[in-house]
């Protein structure tokens, strides 16, 4: 097995740093314009990507340098430090309100997303209680599991935001597997699951307007269509090819949100189908090697860990190509280590240190062991 060798970590540290280069070069291109016309600046938002990915390498050093296995004497407080972080959003004077959600606190011009922490304290969490012991041979423990989850997932809602409790509920729902539930049991428990979706769109108007204009988009092709619209024509303009770097036309205010939620559509212009496969081709590629290194991890927490990070970063890859190809209802999701936004850099990058030191650990163990 030679697992001695560092290669697994070696290639994760290099597709987090390429994606990491190749989101400031995208966030420039695709924010120039806006940023000239609103902030007098074309270089705005590249500022603050640099700055993220900064912050997000000091992040990665100082997790890939703390032995992970400290984790797990606090895994329930990570579970009520995501907590706190989730209900401090609905604080007034706290909570920062953008276009109808309220996803961000903030104090002056600092401001951070609460949700995009809150899935990872979820997946520490889920890491250390499934770990301790066999909790999921007993009915009790999936409902206390499930029902934990769905705090998080319902405090998200409220915000809203359908995309990260989306992400949260699937990363959920992947660890119990991992973690040895029962299909059948699973089963029971899905009726009532997809019930409540279904219910929770119905109550709230703009997620059924959001329903339908994914239907037929061109129905209203000036307020809930437009984006998507929009994104497809991106899409379809950046042919096998695309129109060049740099050169996108729907980045010049045609596109909202084009350097965070929607910029996956820019790079489909721009570098066109086989641009698109690289870019994908990378993700899989770090994936893959998350779990490559939870499956050989030496204990239980460890490898839940590798596997809740690489099912976030799956997901929301998936999620997110998903929204801007017309394949699910729009919803707002940032692409992992591209998308402009500082907390999604540093959670994700912080994230992908914890996971080189589970393969630094099972290498010194492995070490001592012979």
């Amino acid at each position: 097995m030679q697992i001695s060798q560092k290669r697994n970590s070696v290639i994760i540290l290099i597709c987090t740093v390429l994606l990491a280069i190749f989101g400031c070069i995208m966030v420039y291109s695709a924010s120039k314009y806006s940023a000239e016309v609103n902030y007098s600046d074309s270089f705005f938002y590249l500022k603050k990507q640099i700055i993220g990915v900064a912050i997000g390498l000091i992040g990665l050093t100082i997790t890939s340098l703390v032995n992970h296995k400290v984790y797990k004497k606090f895994y329930w407080v990570f579970y009520f430090v995501g907590l706190v972080f989730l209900i401090l959003v609905f604080i007034p004077g706290l909570g920062r309100t953008s276009y109808g959600a309220t996803r961000w606190i903030g104090i002056g011009s600092f401001t951070l997303q609460p949700s995009e922490i809150a899935k990872f304290c979820l997946v520490f969490f889920l890491s250390g209680y499934l770990a301790d012991g066999d909790k999921l041979s007993k009915i009790k423990h999936i409902v206390i599991t499930l029902s934990l989850g769905a705090i998080y997932c319902v405090l998200i809602m409220l915000e809203p935001n359908m995309s990260i409790t989306m992400c949260v509920a699937f990363t959920l729902i992947f660890m119990l597997f991992i973690g040895g539930m029962r299909l059948k049991v699973f089963a029971t428990l899905l009726v009532p699951a997809v019930a409540l979706v279904v219910v929770l769109i119905l109550i709230e108007p703009y997620r059924l307007s959001r329903i339908v204009a994914f239907i037929n988009p061109w129905s209203n092709p000036l307020d809930e269509g437009y984006q998507l619209i929009q994104s497809l024509y991106a899409i379809g303009s950046g042919g096998l090819w695309g129109v060049g770097l740099f050169n996108s036309r729907q980045a010049e205010l045609f596109l909202p949100f084009s350097e965070s939620d929607f910029i996956f559509s820019i790079i489909s212009e721009e570098l066109g189908f086989f641009g698109c496969l690289v870019v994908v081709a990378v993700f899989i590629i770090l994936i893959i090697h998350i779990f490559k290194i939870g499956m050989r991890a030496n204990d239980k927490f460890s490898a839940f860990l590798c596997f809740g990070i690489g099912a976030i970063i799956s997901i929301q890859v998936i999620l997110n190509i998903a929204v801007v190809s017309g394949s699910i209802p729009p919803t707002g999701l940032p692409l992992p280590f591209i998308s402009a936004g500082s907390t999604s850099l540093f959670v994700f990058m912080s994230a992908i240190g914890v996971v080189l030191n589970v393969d630094k650990q099972t290498r010194k163990e492995y070490k001592y062991r012979f």
